[in-house]
């Protein structure tokens, strides 16, 4: 059985929904980051990165970082019609992936959030955040632009789409960000997917 290390209300809610959609078995263990339990000595031992989401695998390995992760959900589960069909439609779940999280997350939201990693000034925090919300504003005109008319990212619901998930999500938890009409109908649209009911309790505190 997989063993799912996940923390609520961050970027782990887009896997603990594609291990729904994927149909996986597992079990799930909490690692909450906001008692630094993924600074902890046992669960170092399995992810020395220290970071979710990390999924525990049937040989006893610990396979890290959500496109990873991703991408092996859904071509270790092809029968459930998400994996990519070819080279180039790989590349681009690839290409969506890294956006969404090397950016919008990581250079946007990080920065937004958590300044205080970065900076221990409250000036150079204020500069960073607005850096931040910048970079997540420009990252939301950029998705909106990829989504088009289409119903999800790349057309068909993909792992790309379980990123954007997360990434969609805290932007209307913040109130602050001015979303674009056709991601928020995306975000909505995955929200009505059976797999967003059965992951729901776990996808908040």
């Amino acid at each position: 059985m997989l063993t799912f290390y996940h923390s609520a209300q961050s970027c782990s809610n887009g896997i603990l929904l594609l291990l729904h959609e994927v149909g996986a078995v597992f079990e799930t263990k909490i690692v909450d980051v906001r008692a630094g339990d993924q600074r902890g000595a046992t669960y170092l031992a399995l992810n020395p990165k220290g970071k979710v989401p990390a999924l525990g695998l049937e040989d006893g390995s610990t396979l890290t970082e959500f496109p990873a992760i991703a991408l092996w959900l859904v071509e270790t589960y092809p029968q459930v019609g998400l994996a990519p069909t070819g080279t180039i439609e790989r590349a681009r779940v690839l290409e969506a992936l890294d956006f969404i999280v090397s950016s919008v997350h990581m250079r946007g939201f990080t920065f937004d959030k958590v300044p205080q990693k970065f900076m221990s000034d409250a000036d150079g925090q204020a500069t960073l955040r607005a850096h931040g919300r910048a970079e997540v504003a420009k990252g939301l005109t950029g998705l909106s632009a990829m989504l088009g008319d289409k119903p999800y990212i790349l057309g068909d619901f993909s792992a790309a789409d379980a990123a954007l998930f997360y990434v969609l999500d805290w932007a209307e938890q913040d109130r602050g960000y001015d979303i674009p009409a056709n991601l928020q109908a995306c975000l909505a649209r995955i929200k009505q997917r059976p797999a967003h009911a059965a992951a729901a309790p776990l996808l908040t505190r």
